[in-house]
């Protein structure tokens, strides 16, 4: 059944918060949209109070980023189109598996399980974080050479050391090993989907051709894998566009893009039902 939402729900990645959606939630609230742009647990705050002490960011989980997104959709009156960038795109995914949303995409998206392709570049820009075992225990900080790399190739130095100090936060390296041995992991991981899901709303991945940590053939590869019949998986790929999508120049094209695709394509998924409660342990007479 064909719905029209009016709710969108912009999930972001690591190495940012929910200040990086700035340009997009004015955009769509613009539009006549509610945005909603949930922070990971912990990353509620501020940019600044995040650098200055990154607990909540060494302290997150994927299981505990996953249950709090799921927590806001499930407080929504309907299903929502939501938007992922980076991690977050791997997030709208898990999301959409689980029976949420009308319409999903991810721009520049982490790979879900299962997605074995490694392009050099993502290994240089992942490096400082997986080069020291150590920083499996910790919140790592790129400094602005590292994150210019990953994030803001493409753009004038100024802009680019603007965004950094004004978006740039620590990543936790736990999450980033465990992503990175997922595929070496016996068992489902955290970022594990059903690719095989005929109830799935449907997806869009975005590809920027300048991404260097989450290149095109990421998000070729990632969409592959769906294969299910009935389900919509597209992947559209603009040129000369760097990982941060949502401050890239041009952003209001893609922003334009991906909503009327997604109005194009929305559904009405099944409700999601909360699971039962536990049974109550055996009282004894």
């Amino acid at each position: 059944m064909s719905s029209t939402p009016d709710t969108i729900v912009l999930v972001h990645g690591f190495w940012v918060t929910p200040r990086s959606w700035e340009q997009w939630i004015a955009h769509y609230e613009a539009k006549g949209y509610r945005v909603v742009a949930p922070a990971y647990p912990g990353f509620e705050a501020e940019v600044e109070s995040l650098n200055a002490d990154p607990a909540p960011v060494e302290a997150v989980t994927i299981p505990a980023i996953v249950e709090h997104l799921e927590g806001v959709l499930r407080g929504l009156s309907s299903p929502p189109i939501i938007i992922g960038h980076s991690a977050g795109g791997a997030f709208t995914q898990i999301l959409l598996d689980h029976g949420f949303g009308a319409a999903g995409v991810a721009l520049n998206s982490a790979p879900t399980e299962g997605v074995p392709v490694v392009p050099l570049s993502q290994v240089k820009a992942t490096f400082p974080v997986l080069k020291n075992p150590a920083n499996r225990h910790r919140a790592v900080r790129y400094d602005f050479a590292h994150w210019n790399y990953a994030f803001t190739n493409t753009f004038p130095e100024s802009e680019a050391r603007a965004l950094h100090d004004r978006y740039a936060v620590p990543v936790s390296g736990r999450i980033l090993f465990e992503s990175a041995l997922a595929n070496l992991t016996p068992g489902h991981q955290g970022t594990w989907v059903d690719y095989g899901n005929e109830g799935r709303a449907p997806l869009l991945f975005v590809a920027g051709s300048q991404d260097n940590i989450m290149p095109p053939k990421v998000q070729w590869s990632n969409a592959a894998h769906y294969r299910a019949p009935g389900t919509t998986t597209e992947v559209v790929e603009f040129g000369s566009k760097p990982h941060l999508l949502p401050a890239a120049p041009g952003w209001e094209e893609i922003a334009d893009y991906v909503l009327a695709w997604a109005l194009r394509h929305a559904t009405t998924p099944p409700p999601v039902v909360a699971p039962p409660p536990a049974p109550a342990e055996p009282v004894s007479v």
